[in-house]
């Protein structure tokens, strides 16, 4: 069955946020990694997978995308460090 993410990636320094979603987080989080996708991702540097969410349908993923990227900054990062309290780039096996 086919799988759909919503992820949260940031920069180094943990300053900046993108919020996407993606059928392959494998493939997409390789090409925000080469600067390819949102202009936003070459300018920042932002490739470090912070959070990541599993949907079962696109228009769920898409759905929570479209949520995430409406909240404040502080509640990003509170929804983060939940699931990933030392901040700490999430691996994706």
């Amino acid at each position: 069955m086919q799988k759909y993410y919503c992820y949260i990636i940031s920069n180094k320094n943990r300053i900046v946020l993108y919020i996407g979603y993606t059928e392959d987080i494998k493939k997409r989080l390789k090409e925000h990694l080469n600067g390819r996708g949102a202009k936003f991702i070459k300018r920042y540097n932002v490739h470090e997978l912070a959070h990541l969410e599993e949907f079962e349908t696109k228009k769920l993923a898409k759905g929570r995308e479209k949520q995430l990227k409406n909240w404040h900054k502080e509640w990003k990062w509170n929804l983060i460090k939940e699931s990933n309290p030392n901040l700490e780039t999430l691996e994706i096996n």
